[in-house]
Formats: structure tokens, sequence, C-alpha cells
């Protein structure tokens, strides 16, 4: 299994589905899975009984649903476009995460 250039806290661009077009941050990822939860977006409706701790009341709780990681695409906070993810090697040994634009070439992380 790779390791995913997606990570929790990036601004994403939805490319297919729904809610294509749509920007948004990510609030959890799932590598294992290869899903992505973006925070307001792809939102489903889950009907749940009355249950004393977590929900007393019951009734319609909105969430939001998983998307897979392939139709996501990183959006630089540099030149605040999608772009794919490449990396970089620290002095210190450690890796960086590069936005792919032509032009750009910025660090996504902060270093």
């Amino acid at each position: 299994m790779s390791k995913m250039k997606i990570h929790t806290g990036d601004q994403v661009k939805i490319l297919s589905g729904k809610e294509a077009g749509k920007t948004g941050k990510v609030l959890r990822v799932d590598a294992e899975k290869r899903k992505v939860y973006i925070e307001r977006l792809n939102m489903l409706k889950r009907h749940t009984k009355p249950n004393p701790k977590k929900n007393p009341q019951g009734g319609v709780i909105e969430r939001e649903a998983p998307m897979d990681a392939s139709n996501v695409m990183v959006v630089c906070p540099a030149c605040g476009q999608a772009t794919r993810v490449g990396y970089r090697l620290l002095e210190d040994g450690g890796k960086v995460r590069v936005c792919r634009r032509a032009n750009c070439g910025k660090d996504i992380d902060k270093a």
C-alpha cells in the first residue's frame, strides 16, 4: 500500500461526483481504505434510534460521507490551484510536500 499524499487539514478540490468543483478542508483520512472526509461536503443523512449516551433524542443526523482519495486534488496554498504533489528532501533528512505546478514549486507543508 502506498502512502497517501493527502493529509488532515489540507485544502482540496473535488474532481468528480455530485460535489465536483467545490473545495473544502480534509477532516479525516483513512489510508487503509484510501478514503477522505471533507468538511461539509458529500453529506449523508443517518436515521438514528434514541441512545441514552450519545443521542437521547434520536432523529436524523447529517454527517460527512467518505470520498475516494483519487477524486480529490490538493490545493496549493501559494498559487491557489489544484495540483499534483511531489516531495523534496531537506538537509536534516526530512521530506516536505511541494506543488508540482510549472510556475510554482513552493512547499505545501509548513516546514
